[in-house]
């Protein structure tokens, strides 16, 4: 359940459609069924009421479990109900294969080894997320961005290769870029695309630094810290490879645009 589908509720008591009794059971057959909000699985202790205070579900994180674990934790996230797909970053393939053999047919699944995977249907888009990444290599990242803000909400449009190396690449694209909700900007190497994307345009500017680049990048870091010190007003910045803390970000603020 998620606050969406609270509200519905309360307002269908309001009206009368749905009774007090009707949505008490609505109620404790869903967030504060167990008077907890979350399951104890033993292993985990999944977050059935993030959707509730938050307005976006929890989301299972791939690595350091197992293709079992990551499967059970999937199930008891969609026995939970709500609107929202489950989502999964860093997947490695085992879990995205027991997954597949799991959940046959209702998983999109984005990268090889990780990957990102939403299991069930996506939201009807509200918002607009642009995702622009500088160069091929930056690729993965942008890929996460892009189906988590999907995920969550947002509609999204993709905009590869216009890094700052071939300016007039980015230029090109600039009406595109000036009417978004929210910008997710993707760069590795010396990190300098989002602070040129915020000095043309003045929509909010999320900037992820990518661990692409030769020995003096450091890993993303020499991305990291040119991003952190844009001169251009309006850049927020994500951590390292940070895909998915960009793309729910972006969908949160073009969910309340749109």
């Amino acid at each position: 359940m998620d606050v969406a589908e609270v509200r519905a509720l309360l307002e269908a008591v309001a009206t009368g459609s749905v009774t007090p009794a009707d949505a008490t059971r609505t109620l404790a057959a869903g967030p504060l069924g167990d008077g907890r909000g979350y399951t104890d699985l033993g292993f985990a202790r999944v977050d059935t009421h993030r959707a509730v205070r938050t307005g976006d579900p929890e989301v299972v994180f791939g690595p350091g479990k197992t293709p079992t674990q990551a499967t059970t934790i999937v199930d008891t996230l969609r026995d939970a109900g709500g609107a929202r797909p489950v989502l999964v970053t860093r997947a490695p393939r085992a879990t995205v294969e027991a997954l597949r053999a799991a959940i046959p047919g209702e998983l999109t699944v984005v990268g090889e080894d990780p990957a990102t995977v939403v299991v069930g249907a996506f939201p009807a888009p509200r918002g607009r997320v642009v995702i622009v990444s500088a160069g091929t290599s930056d690729g993965a990242v942008a890929e996460e961005a892009e189906l988590t803000a999907r995920a969550f909400g947002a509609g999204v449009e993709r905009i590869s290769d216009v890094g700052v190396a071939g300016l007039h690449r980015l230029l090109a694209v600039r009406p595109t870029l000036e009417t978004a909700d929210c910008l997710v900007v993707v760069a590795g190497m010396e990190g300098a695309l989002p602070s040129v994307v915020g000095g043309l345009v003045g929509v909010p500017v999320v900037a992820v630094p990518t661990s692409v680049g030769y020995g003096a990048s450091f890993g993303g870091l020499a991305a990291l810290l040119a991003m952190v010190n844009s001169c251009a007003p309006g850049v927020a910045v994500c951590n390292i490879d940070n895909g998915f803390g960009a793309g729910v970000f972006a969908a949160r603020v073009a969910r309340r645009v749109g």
